[in-house]
């Protein structure tokens, strides 16, 4: 029988949990089950019409080839002007790479930046894909723990002592995925001076940026002066804030000569995005954003509902999140870890959360929001029943 040799790179990686949660309760619900899914960090509200009807005209008009390795003129140039007029960042569309997805945004920075020997800083909780990402580069994840009892918030005093000679690149996420936390401008503006000091790249990852409630403001670190702009690379998309998870478009804004090496690197890759979704993303940057508020709204409703009921399980404690759509309970006191928590919450009250060592957080899960207030309320109710009976 044939030995297959798999590649280290490859042979290493966890698959993503949160993919394989979302597809297992996608399962479940296609054998009948009444299946409550947190899983995906995915909004459940449609494409605004006006973006599905631009990249419809580009189809029918035959816009269906080849375009520039990092996406059309146009949507470039739209990219550069979202920065100036939401950000006040002045990039060149020469300096905006689009790519197949924020995911793949994150990944292309990674790559081209760092090589074996290198260390990535990264706070934990985390995006799961991270410190994979960064594996896949020969290059070597560096965890900072953080906690609720400080908002999941790293503090300039763990970064600046995490740093060592080797250090190349620090992961910010900014509204973050998984915990909903925002960190203020002016902390924002802390951890950007000590990159500045030490010299260390800074991968800000702004997908989130649209999603804030109560009050929290966002600012991106590249605005504080030219020496933070030039130490640092934003990622973005346009999966979260315009319901185009499935497009597959995302985008960053780097200095010239990291932006040139993405270029090339992605040339060698996807070849280009996808032409005529590219149409439908100049739509989304330039056209009405009315569709916001009204999300905002509902998340805000959302968030508050699944908030107040989490901390009103025994158990459980929940710090509230600032930003895009996700809520962090803590579960240590119900005496589980969170595989098993989540994989008998699955089996026994049929509600999929994602077990938060997936993040780096094995006393945490996380729920995500982006689902109807009922789902909300029915799922919470079985998790409140399933919590009450380790109790019993």
């Amino acid at each position: 029988m044939m030995q297959y040799k798999i590649a280290r790179r490859a042979a290493s990686l966890s698959p993503s949990l949160t993919l394989a949660i979302d597809s297992k309760a996608k399962q479940m619900k296609a054998e009948g089950h009444d299946v409550v899914g947190f899983g995906a960090g995915e909004p459940d509200f449609d494409t605004p019409q006006h973006i599905k009807d631009a990249a419809a005209k580009a189809l029918a008009a035959g816009f269906t080839k080849y375009t520039p390795s990092s996406g059309i003129p146009e949507l470039r140039q739209a990219i550069a002007d979202k920065f100036q007029r939401e950000n006040g960042l002045t990039y060149k569309p020469s300096q905006v790479i689009v790519s197949c997805g924020g995911k793949h945004s994150c990944f292309n920075v990674i790559l081209a930046t760092c090589e074996e020997g290198d260390e990535v800083i990264i706070p934990a909780p985390y995006w799961l894909s991270y410190p994979e990402m960064v594996k896949l580069a020969a290059a070597t994840p560096v965890i900072l723990p953080t906690s609720d009892k400080t908002e999941f918030k790293v503090t300039p005093e763990q970064l600046r002592a995490a740093i060592t000679p080797r250090t190349r690149l620090f992961i910010l996420n900014s509204p973050s995925n998984p915990t909903g936390t925002v960190y203020t401008p002016e902390e924002i503006k802390a951890l950007g001076d000590i990159c500045v000091e030490k010299g260390v790249l800074i991968m800000s990852d702004e997908i989130y940026e649209h999603l804030l409630y109560d009050g929290a403001t966002h600012r991106s670190v590249a605005s504080w002066s030219k020496a933070h702009y030039d130490h640092t690379i934003i990622v973005h998309g346009f999966a979260k804030a315009w319901s185009m998870t499935g497009w597959r478009l995302g985008f960053l804004a780097a200095p010239e000569p990291i932006a040139k090496a993405i270029d090339a690197l992605q040339s060698h890759s996807t070849s280009n995005p996808t032409s005529f979704a590219q149409k439908g993303a100049v739509e989304a940057l330039n056209g009405s954003q009315a569709h916001l508020p009204t999300w905002l709204a509902e998340y805000a409703k959302r968030r508050t509902e699944a908030w107040q009921r989490l901390n009103a399980m025994p158990g459980v404690t929940c710090v509230n999140s600032k930003g895009a759509f996700y809520l962090f309970p803590n579960i240590s006191g119900t005496g589980l870890k969170s595989d098993e928590f989540c994989r008998r919450l699955l089996e026994t009250e049929k509600v999929a959360a994602v077990p938060g060592i997936a993040f780096g957080a094995d006393d945490y899960i996380r729920i995500s929001y982006a689902t109807s207030l009922a789902n909300i309320i029915k799922g919470l109710e079985r998790m409140d029943r399933f919590v009450r009976s380790l109790k019993a």
